[in-house]
């Protein structure tokens, strides 16, 4: 499930109201490093479900530091309570493992839109930026749910299997590009070390700029599949381009 723009059109717009708007806006000053999660706890996160889906992913800290996320026909994410410039820190790092990949997932098909893992940028609307037909198609969204729901995003996923595209359009909105990571059975159970430039790859995937402010979010989901996975993190962070924290 995209947790931006969701599979089911009726859920993602208050999804989205929900989870960009009332985010504390960031206090990080000058740091190089804005974020270095290690899992020892969740505090910095906060769960969100789904309000039709009532089988929930599970999200639980494992040998004292690595946040063991794993799905059960069910679906859940857990969100980073702040949001971040991602002029300002571009780069986005992370130690991620597996254990299996959905065998009828396929990031090209509504049916098959489920990952063991995916890490989401969700980057905040501007109206200022707008064009008319986005700024009346958001000004819609807003009076119904209250809010105006994020502009785009991307998704860093371990696909279920190889592509040739570096990357894919969610199959249920174009405003959702799909990033696929790791692709299939090659690197199971293998602890890998991933990183990404989110202006870069934003670029690549939407052909212009992104938005200043976003936000972060992981998920391990199976409602679609009905099949079962476990996967893990070991740590994320989020650092200024150039530096290695």
């Amino acid at each position: 499930m995209n947790i931006l723009f969701l599979k089911r059109s009726g859920l993602y717009l208050a999804f989205l109201c929900i989870l960009i708007c009332g985010l504390p806006a960031p206090s990080f000053g000058g740091d190089e490093v804005l974020l270095s999660e290690e899992f020892h706890n969740l505090d910095n996160w906060k769960p969100f479900y789904f309000p039709k889906i009532k089988t929930h992913s599970a999200y639980t800290i494992v040998e004292g530091h690595v946040l063991k996320a794993e799905s059960r026909a069910s679906a859940s994410a857990i969100i980073y309570k702040k949001q971040f410039n991602v002029y300002d820190y571009p780069i986005l790092e992370w130690r991620w493992k597996i254990e299996n990949i959905y065998l009828k997932g396929d990031a090209t098909k509504k049916s098959g839109d489920d990952y063991p893992l995916r890490l989401y940028v969700m980057f905040e609307y501007d109206s200022a930026k707008a064009g008319l037909f986005k700024k009346l198609k958001y000004e819609t969204a807003k009076a119904l749910y209250g809010e105006y729901p994020p502009h785009s995003t991307l998704n860093y996923i371990w696909a279920n299997q190889s592509y040739s595209e570096n990357i894919l359009t969610n199959p249920y909105a174009e405003e959702a590009k799909m990033i696929p990571v790791e692709q299939g059975k090659k690197n199971l159970n293998r602890w890998i070390t991933e990183q990404a430039d989110i202006v870069e790859d934003y670029r690549k995937a939407f052909g212009e700029d992104p938005p200043s402010m976003a936000s972060l979010a992981i998920m391990n989901d199976s409602d679609n599949t009905k099949e079962h996975s476990v996967s893990y993190l070991d740590y994320i962070k989020i650092y200024r381009k150039g530096r290695t924290p």
